[in-house]
């Protein structure tokens, strides 16, 4: 599950560790890191 503010910056995602060793784990947290990065520098 995943939240984003709507007026701020701010991410979040409930993941848990021994999720990343699932089938698409790494390939959830790879997206979701990159999304947040990129809205980082859109924002400013």
């Amino acid at each position: 599950m995943g939240i984003r503010h709507v007026k701020y910056p701010v991410f979040g995602v409930q993941f848990h560790p021994e999720s990343i060793l699932s089938q698409y784990g790494m390939e959830v947290l790879k997206n979701f890191l990159e999304i947040a990065e990129g809205m980082k520098f859109a924002k400013k």
